[in-house]
């Protein structure tokens, strides 16, 4: 067995512990960072999500995999930047004003993470103005809003609004997500896309951003 089959794995088994040691001791051996990014780590977050879609993996294998390959992601993330490596997009996640809930939007980042994006995490509780500063200071090509509660999904339309008022709202696509949530609820807010569970905001997202890479 190769490491990087090693370290697909590991990842894909969740045992975090062995993804940490082999993708230092892969790295040692001088394999490309970029390499063992895209051909073990984001291609075994890739075979979890496709377990999560057949029902074969649930949010508790999805968390203990999303852990292991956060434990990878940690030592490569610093080769990829010394190559300038460039990320296929740049994702600002929050939970919206008035949710305090952040198992849900932490899986998603970890997935987006593991499908090759840069996330930047606003954490929870996170105003409009606040999504619409992040906007404005990373390049943002999504902005990726959870709600868990009814009563706080209105805060995603006021998400939607902000950007529109300060004229960003060309610039980035919204995509949403949350129990509570629905593809109806993002059509009425005029929301992007709408994900039901992390493994689809995944791919989702890298539709939102290569349409074309996504439907070959």
């Amino acid at each position: 067995m190769t490491i990087k089959q090693a370290i697909y794995d590991a990842v894909v088994n969740g045992d975090s512990p062995a993804a940490d040691r082999l993708v230092v001791e892969a790295l040692a051996a001088g394999i490309p960072a970029e390499e063992l990014m895209q051909e073990a780590l984001i291609a075994a977050m890739a075979e979890v999500g496709a377990r999560f879609e057949r029902g074969e993996y649930y949010v508790a294998e999805m968390l203990v995999s999303a852990h292991a390959l956060k434990a990878g992601l940690k030592h490569v993330r610093p080769y990829l930047t010394t190559a300038a490596v460039a990320p296929i997009g740049t994702v600002v996640i929050g939970t919206v004003k008035g949710d305090l809930h952040d198992i849900g939007k932490n899986l998603v980042g970890m997935m987006l993470e593991g499908a090759g994006f840069r996330v930047i995490d606003l954490g929870v509780n996170v105003p409009a103005s606040r999504f619409v500063q992040a906007v404005q200071e990373a390049g943002t090509d999504i902005v990726a809003l959870s709600a868990l509660l009814t009563t706080t999904m209105n805060s995603m339309q006021g998400v939607v609004e902000a950007l529109k008022q300060a004229g960003l709202r060309e610039r980035v696509k919204v995509l949403v997500g949350g129990a509570s949530v629905s593809q109806d609820f993002a059509d009425q807010i005029g929301a992007d896309g709408f994900a039901p569970d992390a493994a689809a905001a995944a791919v989702l997202a890298r539709r939102l951003v290569a349409p074309a890479e996504a439907t070959t």
